[in-house]
Order: C-alpha cells, then sequence, then structure tokens
C-alpha cells in the first residue's frame, strides 16, 4: 500500500489543532507583559483602555525626574559591578569544572546551581542577616555581592557550554610552543569561548538590573534601584510612570537577551571545537 506523501484531512486538522493551542499558550504569556505597554503612552493619570490619548509624557516623568534617575544610576551601578564580578567569578569557575580531573565537580556544581532553585526571599533574608553582622547591609558592595550570587550560576552555564566543544589540546601547544598559562588563556582559550562568556554577561546584567527582592533587604533609602522603586510606586502612589519604566527594562531585558542567543549560536558556528 502506498502512503499518500500529503497529509490527510485528519492530520491537518491536527497540525491546525495543534498551531492554535501553542498560539494561546504564547498569547495567555505575552498578554500579562505587554498591557504595560499601550499604558505607558496614555495622556491620562489613570490605568484604563481606551487610553485617553497618546503621550510621551511619563517618559519624560521617568528619564526627567530626579528620584527616577537616582533610581536608574544606582540600578547601573549594580548591574555593572555584578557583571563584572560574575563573569570573571564564573568564567574562572566553568573552566576549573570543565576539566574532568576536577575533585569534587559533580558535588560543587550542584551547589554552585542552587541560587537558581532556592527561593530568592531566602537568599534575601540570609545576605542580610550575614551582610549587617559585617557591616555590608546598606551598602552597594553589599548589593553587588548578593547579586553576585545570583547571576553566576547563569555564567557558569553558559560559559560551561562553550568549553564543552573546546579542544584542550591548543592549550597544551601553546605551553609546548613556551605560552605562560596566563598568555594561553587570554591569546588562545577566550577568544574561542567570548561568545559565551558575552552571553553569560548579559544574562548576569540582566538578572541584577530586574531583581527587587535582594534590593528590598540590603538597599538604603538612597541606594532604591529601578524595580524597588517601581515597587514601592505600586504600594504609594499608582501612577503611569511605573508602565514607563516597566517598558524601558523590559525593552533592556530583550535586547540583551537577543544579544545573548545571537552570541551564543556565534559560539557554536565558531571552529576550535574538539572533533
Amino acid at each position: 500500500m502506498l502512503l499518500s506523501p500529503y497529509p490527510t484531512t485528519g492530520e491537518r486538522i491536527r497540525i491546525t489543532l495543534l498551531w492554535l493551542w501553542c498560539g494561546l499558550v504564547i498569547l495567555f504569556l505575552l498578554v500579562p507583559i505587554l498591557i504595560p505597554v499601550p499604558l505607558s503612552f496614555n495622556s491620562g493619570a489613570f490605568f484604563i483602555f481606551p487610553l485617553e490619548g497618546i503621550s510621551t509624557r511619563w517618559y519624560a516623568v521617568v528619564l526627567g525626574t530626579q528620584r527616577w534617575q537616582s533610581a536608574i544610576g544606582n540600578s547601573l551601578i549594580v548591574a555593572f559591578g555584578t557583571t563584572v564580578i560574575a563573569t570573571t567569578l564564573g568564567t574562572l569557575t566553568a573552566i576549573a569544572l570543565s576539566d574532568e580531573k576536577f575533585p569534587g565537580r559533580r558535588i560543587i556544581m550542584p551547589l554552585l546551581l542552587s541560587p537558581l532553585i532556592v527561593p530568592v526571599v531566602i537568599t534575601a533574608v540570609g545576605s542580610y542577616l550575614f551582610y549587617a553582622r559585617v557591616g555590608l547591609a546598606s551598602t552597594y558592595a553589599g548589593i553587588i555581592l548578593a547579586h553576585t550570587a545570583l547571576a553566576s550560576p547563569f555564567v557558569v552555564v553558559t560559559v560551561g557550554a562553550s568549553l564543552t566543544g573546546f579542544d584542550r589540546n591548543l592549550m597544551r601547544a601553546a605551553a609546548i610552543s613556551g605560552a605562560r598559562p596566563v598568555t594561553a588563556f587570554f591569546r588562545v582559550m577566550l577568544p574561542l569561548i567570548l561568545p559565551g562568556v558575552l552571553s553569560g554577561a548579559a544574562f548576569a546584567f540582566v538578572t541584577s538590573f530586574d531583581e527587587v527582592v535582594v534590593v528590598q533587604f540590603l538597599a538604603s533609602a538612597s541606594q532604591r534601584t529601578m524595580p524597588l522603586e517601581m515597587f514601592i510606586g505600586l504600594r504609594e502612589k499608582l501612577s503611569p510612570a511605573i508602565t514607563a519604566a516597566a517598558t524601558l527594562m523590559m525593552a533592556l531585558s530583550i535586547v540583551l537577551l537577543v544579544v545573548a542567543n545571537l552570541l551564543a549560536r556565534r559560539g557554536q558556528k565558531r571552529p576550535g571545537a574538539a572533533g
């Protein structure tokens, strides 16, 4: 019996229903995220549909007032500091754990990834209790270190994925040629795993920039970040400026995640992989 190369009516119905179901799921996930976008352009002072008019007045409030400018500045300080430390530590950790001879790697890896599993509020409470005793509460250093603990696992995972295809014979060849380990790292290994490192850095930045729970415990009144300012605004006074801030944060996160995805794909296509 010959099989037809064309789908039957029943198969077409099933495929159509599957695509419809996928579309409904995507719509269900995206609608709550996208609702603030049109509200941020509302000329009125209330969260209502239809919009009273189109205006960018709330973006001017976010970008032009001292309160929001301070929050944006604090977010950038914390996010950049977290990105630098998390990327450095995460990259070095991933390199160490990629070596099959590294002792205890099967035990250490789950411990490093535990911040992704443990509820953030537990990490926030523990960080506050510890940092309060050592004098790091209500400091930028304390917030950055706490965010580093949350962001480092993303760097370890992305850099570790880049290292799965790295040929370590290249490092041995560099050593035989007389290169020191540090020189071999910067001239041989780093260029090949750089897309993974930059991808991890992007994830670390987004993780820190969007975080609010830890900041509630560790930040002082003058260290409010953008997410914390939004949270306080929702609790004290509802304003469409919050939707404008949310839209800006969402746009920045999307751009960074797209860049991270492109870098990850570029890293998979680069030569120098084993096999």
